[in-house]
């Protein structure tokens, strides 16, 4: 990596930032964390961070972007250059993303399988012994290896779908018959997925089982989760790791479901909803709040119960 200075950061900065301290002959060739940094990193500081003036002044990096309440001392100005921006991290991501994400080439793996009825960008790639149904993938679009995207499944422009993920695969639905069998309800609808969405790997989502199951614009899905038959997913939401979305949830917009949480089936998650880690969630949650706990509730009685079982077990906060 050849060494990128000072100017060539601000040149892509958004927003507001001031630069202090040192400016001649800043440059840098590596992103690091701030405890493993070299002379030759760029680094940044979390705001809220208990140590961080320490870190600042023991780090080797020259350049650090952070935020205003960081002390800058004559001796820091005198050694390193701050970028004082009002969210570093966000600055810090958008650096490296710039000058340092892997940039992957176009084009559909040897190895891949395509169905010849699928609609495939010629702008976008197909990684190995990953499996194409009569699908239609956008523009720009990256889906690794060892996927399986079954028929009816529409992907927009800038998705990123990572290995081993499975979509539009049958849910799970039966009904016993007379004699207490099951029979499969059929699973005949497909799935939606809209620009700017990203997908974790292992993940599995389901297709409708007479509409479509529907990821919204610029939702962010982790490793691991579980989307049933029918679900909705708002636009920019956030859905972690280990998550289980039953079938027909609707998850509002900018809402953020923890790790390991469980949504019953139909329940409806308002907008700007968080479900709290391990959740489960049994209720429709209104737009706004907060709940936690098993079965979930608003987090401020969620807090209240804990400490009643605490005072009624004899345990001390």
């Amino acid at each position: 990596m050849n060494n990128i200075s000072l100017n060539d950061i601000l040149n892509i900065l958004q927003g507001e930032y001031r630069v202090e301290g040192k400016t001649n002959n800043i440059f840098f060739n590596n992103v690091k964390p701030i405890e493993e940094a070299n002379d030759e990193s760029l680094v940044w500081i979390k705001g809220k961070k208990e140590n961080k003036q320490e870190l600042v002044e023991k780090t080797q990096a020259k350049i650090i972007i952070c935020d205003a309440n960081l002390v800058i001392t004559q001796e820091l100005s005198a050694k390193k250059c701050f970028v004082v921006v009002d969210d570093p991290k966000l600055t810090f991501l958008r650096i490296a993303e710039h000058f340092f994400a892997r940039k992957k080439e176009y084009g559909i793996h040897i190895s891949a399988i395509i169905d010849p009825e699928a609609e495939i960008s010629p702008n976008s790639y197909i990684g190995p012994l990953t499996y194409i149904g009569k699908s239609k993938i956008g523009e720009n679009t990256f889906i690794d290896g060892n996927c399986f995207i079954y028929d009816d499944v529409i992907i927009g422009n800038n998705v990123r779908v990572q290995a081993g993920t499975v979509i539009g695969s049958e849910g799970y639905g039966y009904q016993r018959n007379e004699n207490m069998v099951f029979e499969k309800f059929p699973h005949i609808g497909g799935v939606i997925i809209e620009d700017n969405v990203d997908i974790g790997s292992n993940t599995c989502i389901d297709r409708g089982a007479l509409g479509n199951t529907i990821i919204k614009e610029g939702a962010k899905i982790d490793n691991l989760v579980h989307v049933a038959h029918n679900v909705v997913i708002g636009r920019h939401c956030a859905v972690i790791a280990n998550a289980m979305l039953g079938g027909s949830v609707v998850i509002a917009d900018y809402s953020w479901v923890a790790p390991s949480a469980s949504i019953l089936n139909q329940v409806l998650i308002g907008k700007n909803v968080t479900v709290g880690m391990a959740a489960v969630v049994t209720k429709n949650i209104p737009e706004g709040e907060t709940w936690a706990g098993v079965p979930a509730k608003p987090l401020k009685e969620f807090i209240e119960t804990q400490k009643a079982i605490k005072k009624l077990t004899g345990k001390q906060e």
